[in-house]
């Protein structure tokens, strides 16, 4: 098989992409994801009105580490200078990638034309991704969805615009904005993009891929080369390494034990703190715990302490105290 790169980055031969969650995807979470198997990794999106007015939380999202590469900056906007400049000032974090977010279903976003809401304005997408592509000089990505709602479908359409205007690879999610999170992914619109002739860029699908074995049903049935995950990677960053094992051997791995999800609970509070402070770091590591340890009978006090203590002592003794109550049990089987 061979390598898949977007532009002169080497992002191997059939690529696991994590993909960018608002106030999920942060350096703490992605250091699990990728010490798991995440091939490539995307930031939060972020705000290019945000970026170039230097506002806090935008210009915090820039931050990124060696251990993550290669690593992909997101940006979102409906203003073409804006994106340009805001472009130009993720380079400088120095990422592997830019990638543009055409894809956010969310009202605050799509409804201002940026995210979904630029599928309404096909030209206007064209011309704001060239310009990107003009002002930066590392590999630029989209992330898109396949339309506003299913009457409005085009992605082969979007796909060979944004091909023309520069960028190296693609991820498609599976959904229109209408759906936003619901109902199913429709791959066949993704197969259909990279069964193009004139498509030569990578595509890559997302959108329900929550198991080794669909992974590799959609690998075998779509034809992409790489599939992006999102929400089954959280609170469960395993999930690279088991669909490339599956894909390697067809046998599934064991599920982590309890030992390994408190181990890996515990290392994803110790970046969070250390990247955004005591306070910060406890609070927002506080939406992880029920996926870390879901299926545990008997967990609700626990996750009382977990999700209301103040202390990072007092919440590395209460997961230590999971591992000791409940031993090695099989409670994930």
């Amino acid at each position: 098989m061979n390598l898949v790169k977007i532009g002169n980055v080497d992002v191997g031969e059939f690529p696991l992409l994590l993909a960018p969650m608002e106030d999920v995807s942060d350096p703490p979470f992605r250091a699990v994801c990728k010490e798991n198997g995440a091939d490539l990794m995307y930031t939060e999106f972020i705000s290019a009105e945000g970026l170039i007015r230097d506002a806090e939380k935008s210009v915090q999202k820039l931050d990124i580490y060696d251990y993550e590469r290669p690593i992909g900056i997101q940006i979102f906007g409906d203003k073409i200078e804006s994106m340009r400049e805001a472009a130009a000032i993720a380079e400088e974090a120095d990422p592997e990638i830019i990638d543009i977010n055409y894809g956010c279903p969310v009202k605050k976003v799509a409804f201002k034309g940026a995210g979904a809401g630029i599928l309404l304005d096909l030209p206007k997408m064209q011309e704001m991704t060239a310009e990107i592509v003009k002002r930066v000089n590392k590999p630029v990505t989209v992330k898109t969805r396949l339309g506003w709602d299913e009457k409005t479908i085009k992605i082969v359409e979007v796909a060979k615009r944004l091909q023309d205007a520069g960028i190296k690879a693609l991820t498609i999610h599976g959904r229109t904005r209408k759906q936003m999170y619901k109902g199913v992914a429709d791959w066949s619109y993704i197969a259909e993009v990279k069964d193009q002739p004139d498509i030569h860029i990578p595509v890559f699908g997302n959108g329900d891929i929550d198991s080794p074995e669909k992974a590799a049903k959609y690998k075998e049935l779509y034809g992409v080369d790489g599939l992006m995950i999102g929400r089954a990677s959280i609170g469960y960053p395993w999930i690279f390494n088991e669909i490339k094992y599956y894909l390697r051997t067809g046998s599934k791995t064991p599920s982590p034990s309890l030992a390994e999800r408190v181990d890996v609970a515990k290392r994803h509070l110790e970046f969070s703190i250390e990247w955004k402070g005591e306070r910060k770091g406890i609070f927002e590591m506080r939406r992880h715990y029920t996926n870390y340890f879901r299926g545990i009978p008997h967990f609700k006090p626990f996750r009382s302490i977990l999700v209301q203590s103040e202390s990072s002592g007092e919440i590395f003794d209460t997961l230590d105290q999971i591992h000791y109550y409940f031993g090695e049990a099989e409670l994930f089987e």
